[in-house]
This record gives C-alpha cells, sequence and structure tokens, in this order.
C-alpha cells in the first residue's frame, strides 16, 4: 500500500510537470522584461508587454478571430444539421463515401491541403480577405460537424419520430418539435468545437489572410517571428482562455452517447 502511493504520488508530479511545466514558462516569460542568458529567472520583471500587448494590434486581432470563428460556427451548423439528420435517418446511397469526402482534408498533411486551396482562393480575389479565410476554416469545421451531428442523431431513438408520425405529424413537424430539440446539447457541443477549431486555426488563415487577415494565431507567430518570445506568451495565454472556458462548458454538453454512435455512423 505504501508503495502503491508513492507510485501514485511520483505519477502526479510527473503528470503535472508535463501539464504545467510548458505553462510556467509562459507565464514567466510574460512578465519578463529583462532575461538574458546565463540566468535561470529574469534579471527584471515587470507589466511593461502586457501594456504593449493590449495597446497594439491584439485587441483587433482578437475580434477579428472571434468573428471570423462565429460565422464558420453558424455556416457549418447551417448545413451540417440537415445533413447529419438525412444520414443518421436514412438510407442514403454511398453514405460511407460521403462521410469519406469530408474526413478527406484531415486524412492528409494540412499544409498541402490547405497550400492547395489557397490557389483557387487567390484566382477567385479571396485572398488576403475574411471571406477567404471564412471558407478555408470550413475546411476543416465541416469534418468535425458533419460527424458531430450525424452521431448526435443516431444517438436519438427512432421510435420517438416514428410514434409521432403515427399520430399524424409530418415529418418537418417531426423534426423541429422532437429531433431537434433532443439534439440541442450535441448541437451545442459541435458548435463549440466548431468555434475552438477555427479561433485556433493557423496555418489555413496565415496562407490565405496574410498579410492582411490578423488573428491571434498569426499575431503570436509573428511576434515570436519577431524573437518578441513575452508578446508570443502573453498571447498564447491569452488564446488558452476562451479554450479553457468553452472546454468546461463542452464537457456539460458533449454526452457520452454521442461518442459512442461515432461506431454505428
Amino acid at each position: 500500500m505504501k508503495r502503491a502511493r508513492i507510485v501514485r504520488i511520483i505519477l502526479v508530479v510527473l503528470i503535472s510537470f508535463i501539464i504545467f511545466g510548458p505553462l510556467s514558462s509562459l507565464v514567466i516569460w510574460s512578465v519578463a522584461e529583462k532575461w538574458y542568458w546565463p540566468h535561470l529567472l529574469p534579471q527584471q520583471v515587470g507589466l511593461f508587454y502586457w501594456g504593449k500587448v493590449f495597446q497594439g494590434r491584439m485587441m483587433q486581432a482578437l475580434q477579428v478571430g472571434v468573428l471570423i470563428a462565429c460565422v464558420v460556427t453558424v455556416l457549418s451548423l447551417i448545413m451540417t444539421v440537415p445533413l447529419g439528420y438525412v444520414l443518421a435517418r436514412f438510407r442514403v446511397p454511398f453514405k460511407a463515401a460521403v462521410l469519406l469526402i469530408f474526413l478527406l482534408p484531415q486524412a492528409f498533411p494540412q499544409l498541402p491541403v490547405f497550400a492547395n486551396a489557397t490557389v483557387y482562393l487567390y484566382r477567385a480575389n479571396l485572398g488576403g480577405k475574411v471571406p477567404g479565410v471564412i471558407l478555408i476554416h470550413m475546411v476543416g469545421a465541416l469534418v468535425y460537424a458533419v460527424w458531430t451531428m450525424t452521431a448526435v442523431f443516431k444517438s436519438i431513438p427512432a421510435s420517438l419520430e416514428e410514434a409521432a408520425i403515427n399520430l399524424g405529424a409530418s415529418r418537418i413537424r417531426t423534426f423541429w418539435n422532437i429531433s431537434l430539440p433532443l439534439a440541442m446539447p450535441g448541437i451545442i457541443a459541435s458548435a463549440l468545437l466548431i468555434f475552438l477549431y477555427s479561433l485556433d486555426e493557423f496555418t489555413g488563415t496565415l496562407l490565405v489572410g496574410s498579410p492582411f487577415v490578423l488573428t491571434l494565431p498569426v499575431f503570436m507567430y509573428n511576434a515570436s517571428q519577431g524573437y518578441e518570445l513575452p508578446v508570443a506568451s502573453i498571447t498564447a495565454l491569452l488564446l488558452m482562455v476562451p479554450g479553457i472556458i468553452l472546454l468546461l462548458v463542452l464537457e456539460r454538453y458533449l454526452k457520452a452517447e454521442y461518442l459512442s454512435s461515432f461506431g454505428r455512423i
């Protein structure tokens, strides 16, 4: 018992170091005003770079990123809620092929996929513009949305809809009054996944939006490229805040039956 307790404590300490070690480095860099080798800790600490970040383009990058994430989330749900219902409830020809098509962008490295899409977006005069960034974000967002919404509607018992139809309700009314309310927790969970994906997306944003569309990940990249490690660390910490909050909310809405339905799609 004593040995097992010691092993458990060692594992907790090790896991805590793996998780919080990199975070502690970000926190230290965010307040380091002067830090040179070979000193182990900063020679001067303060909030100078915090003020510099909030006085610069960071807030603009945050606003643009949130706007893009909101639009991507709404458009993805509008497209995939009815599609997920159809794939879950009806015998769709080549259903596996349809789901595979939406999975293909994640089956290959993102860089060549986004680079190829960037060529066509620039030909359509969407390069360096917010609509182009929204479209490139939807390439990845639709993967989460389609598979999640199909699993959500698959987890809802079809007998409830059949009972409503037997009582005289139309298929559309059954969807609006029965299926959609029951699927609402799953829709919220899907929306949170899409929003987080879009807010943190970097590769497609850099390729399509640069240099005119600036989001927090691109802002952090530019700061790190300029060796402004305090600014990059502060941006990384700020980018983590909505992610942590939304993941805590996601834990409430993402039910186990949704995850188990992935294997039955």
